[in-house]
């Protein structure tokens, strides 16, 4: 076994190791990005989610985060929010533990 070996042996380990942090920290849902309208009329209120974490859901600013089993944590300074999330095409539906939901469709 010679240099080589052991140079490509660590190149995998590094992909590796990257593959894993980017899937434990959440890189990702990125079909979550973008403006969302609440179904419900003309004037529904707009949630935009943006790659860095942050949501904007009207005028109030927050963040977001994924969590296992296709849940997303909302923080906002007036509450906190685990929803279930389904996004299917241009529709998404949040679902709060209680039951309600909230429908939206994305804006292109």
């Amino acid at each position: 076994m010679g240099l080589a070996f052991f140079q490509r042996k660590s190149g995998l380990r590094i992909i590796a190791s990257t593959v894993l942090l980017c899937v434990m920290v959440g890189c990702g849902n990125p079909t979550i990005i973008g403006k969302w309208r609440m179904l419900g009329g003309s004037n529904a209120t707009i949630w935009e989610f943006s790659k860095n974490g942050s949501v904007l859901i009207g005028n109030v600013r927050g963040r977001y985060r994924f969590g296992d089993q296709d849940r997303i944590k909302i923080e906002t300074p007036f509450a906190t929010t685990v929803y279930q999330m389904e996004i299917a095409g241009d529709r998404m539906t949040l679902r709060e533990p209680g039951g309600s939901k909230l429908d939206f469709t994305r804006m292109r």
